[in-house]
C-alpha cells in the first residue's frame, strides 16, 4: 500500500511569520497536533507540534503570564530537522521511519510541494483496518516450522472448513529460529473447530489455550 492512499491531502499549514498564538488557535480549531510550516515560496521548512507549543506557553496556573510569548514567530520554535516522505513510498516504509525516529507526523512532499501528511494515528487506523481487528472475529496464534510453503498448508485448514481468514501476521519466534508465529484472525466468533483442525494437521496452537475452552 502506498502513502498516497492513506495520507491526509487537505493539509492545514502555517508560515514562518505566523505566531505561537496562531498555531495554538489552529490546533484547537482543527483538532490537530502537527502543523507543517511553509516558507514564503511555499516550501516545507519546518513543523510545529502541540508539544512545541506546550513547552513555550505557560501553564494555566502560572502566577505571571508573559503575553509576548504568544507573539513569538513560529520560525523560532519550529523543528527544522525535517524527515519527509513521498506519495509513492510504501506505508510499511513510513511505519519504520516513525519507529526509528520516534516522530508523530510525516509531511509528504512531491516536486518540492507539500501534498499531504500522515500521522501515527493514521498508521494505527490503517493497521486496524488491514488486520480486521475492528470486525467481529477470533484470533488464533500458531507456531509453525520456518519453511517455504507452510502458510499454504495452514490456509488449507481454513479452506476445508470454509472459514474466512481476515488477516495473517507473521512474527519471528523469539525462542526458536527454526519456527515462526502466525497470528491469524478469522471471521468466526467460535474458533474451536479451526483450532481442532490445526491440531489435527500437526500444528501447535499457542492461543487460545485455556483449559475447558480449547478442544
Amino acid at each position: 500500500m502506498l502513502i498516497e492512499e492513506i495520507m491526509i491531502k487537505d493539509v492545514t499549514t502555517l508560515t514562518t511569520n505566523n505566531t505561537v498564538k496562531d498555531a495554538l488557535q489552529t490546533m484547537r480549531n482543527k483538532k490537530i497536533r502537527h502543523v507543517p510550516i511553509l516558507s514564503t515560496e511555499g516550501l516545507v521548512v519546518g513543523i510545529v507540534t502541540d508539544r512545541d507549543i506546550k513547552e513555550i506557553v505557560p501553564s494555566s496556573i502560572a502566577e505571571i503570564v508573559d503575553q509576548s510569548i504568544y507573539d513569538t514567530p513560529l520560525a523560532k520554535i519550529m523543528s527544522t530537522n525535517l524527515i519527509i516522505g513521498h506519495p509513492m513510498d510504501f506505508v510499511e516504509e513510513a511505519a519504520v521511519i516513525f519507529y526509528d525516529n520516534k516522530i508523530g507526523a510525516l509531511p509528504i512532499v512531491s516536486n518540492n510541494k507539500l501534498v499531504g501528511i500522515i500521522t501515527e494515528t493514521d498508521l494505527l487506523y490503517k493497521y486496524i483496518e488491514l488486520t480486521g481487528a475492528h470486525q467481529p472475529g477470533s484470533q488464533i496464534e500458531v507456531r509453525v516450522p520456518n519453511v517455504p510453503g507452510i502458510l499454504f498448508e495452514v490456509s488449507k485448514v481454513f479452506y476445508e472448513q470454509k472459514t474466512n481468514v481476515l488477516s495473517v501476521l507473521v512474527y519471528p519466534d523469539k525462542t526458536n529460529e527454526t519456527t515462526k508465529i502466525l497470528v491469524i484472525r478469522i471471521n468466526s466468533m467460535n474458533p474451536l473447530n479451526s483450532i481442532q483442525g490445526l491440531k489435527d494437521s500437526g500444528f501447535e496452537v499457542l492461543w487460545p489455550n485455556v483449559p475447558g475452552i480449547v478442544i
